[in-house]
């Protein structure tokens, strides 16, 4: 069912008031401080509607209704307005992220730190570990007609499968020859260096099996790749926590600490998600420990190469629209950052090696 404008308004003002002050919002408040043109009487009886439709829930200690993870959902998909960051905000996270730092993983150290500073919410950056792994050759086993097994080996002798389905039977020799081809190409490459190449123009040869390879296999391939990535993981404000309304449970709050700690977990889950702003919430997240939780993440590149993720992991009552913008803005200059800090670097070391000449 389609909500009608009056109900989206309604439901836009909750979850607005909700994010904001974290109490069960009633009638009376989205009437008084909301300009909808309808009744306390009016409001109600659609809070009624909403409430059936899923939208909203009602605690049974108050009046107030409170948004559901459906109704966050909607909000993010539909409702959400991102907030553009001020000059002056713009200008005091670019300062402290072209500061003195000179190694990727600093900067994404200071990364995390401020944007859990500016979120009030626990933050996390991913790195790659600079002792990168190599691809040593890649194959694909079949399992049956449409099932093929992707087998990737890295130099270090660390192997990862995953398991491919297939539109329509492909020939044991096909997958040999295919095989062949991307151990050819990929060999010697860095996981990171496979992820940045364009795959799709490295197979050209035969048109029907390329169609086959770019729908069914690229996509296990990538995944692959980035599972066998070794990465560092860093957090940053892991006490926010205290600060939100939602943790005043002690118990609840010492699960997202232990949540937090399971951290060969945390980093198999953050990996796993899909590269660009990704928002998941509630129980759209896979791991049990977060399905009480809201995760924002987004992927970040140096020199166009895709190096990590960083993203902030907090309450569903979280303020969407305001930290996607801020993850996005740090995403964005992340680039740029280390590029300058970098030259600022090499300059210094030719500046040491004329004067000791």
């Amino acid at each position: 069912m389609d909500l009608s404008e009056r109900k989206l308004k309604i439901l836009q003002a909750i979850i607005a008031d909700f994010i904001r002050t974290a109490e069960p919002v009633g009638s009376r408040t989205i009437s008084r401080n909301y300009d909808l043109g309808v009744s306390p009487a009016t409001v109600r009886n659609e809070m009624s509607d909403l409430e059936e439709l899923g939208y909203l829930s009602h605690p049974h200690t108050s009046s107030g209704r409170v948004p559901s993870e459906k109704a966050y959902r909607l909000y993010v998909n539909e409702l959400m307005k991102k907030r553009e960051l001020t000059s002056e905000e713009k200008d005091a996270i670019a300062s402290r992220l072209y500061g003195n730092v000179t190694e990727l993983e600093n900067l994404m150290k200071q990364a995390a730190h401020i944007l859990s500073e500016i979120t009030n919410l626990t933050a996390f950056a991913l790195t790659p570990r600079k002792e990168e792994d190599t691809l040593k050759y890649i194959n694909l086993l079949p399992v049956d007609e449409y099932t093929v097994v992707l087998m990737l080996v890295s130099e270090s002798g660390k192997v990862s499968n995953t398991t491919v389905h297939l539109e329509k039977p492909a020939a044991e020799e096909s997958l040999r020859i295919l095989s062949k081809s991307m151990t050819y190409n990929y060999r010697g490459k860095t996981l990171s260096e496979a992820l940045t190449l364009d795959i799709i123009e490295n197979f050209k040869a035969d048109a029907e099996s390329m169609a086959m390879f770019e729908r069914n296999i690229v996509p296990g391939f990538v995944k692959t790749l980035e599972d066998m990535l070794n990465v560092n993981l860093y957090m940053d404000g892991l006490t926010n926590i205290f600060s939100l309304p939602e943790y005043n449970d002690l118990d609840r709050a010492k699960m997202f600490l232990e949540m937090l700690d399971k951290k060969e977990d945390l980093t198999r889950a953050l990996i796993n998600r899909e590269n660009g702003v990704i928002i998941t919430i509630g129980n759209e997240n896979k791991e049990e420990a977060m399905q009480d939780c809201s995760l924002i993440t987004a992927t970040y590149h140096v020199d166009g190469k895709l190096m990590g993720k960083i993203g902030v992991i907090g309450p569903t009552r979280m303020r969407y629209g305001e930290v996607t913008s801020i993850v996005e803005y740090l995403t964005d200059n992340i680039s740029d950052a280390f590029k300058i800090t970098e030259g600022e670097t090499e300059g210094e070391t030719e500046g040491d090696d004329k004067g000791n000449g």
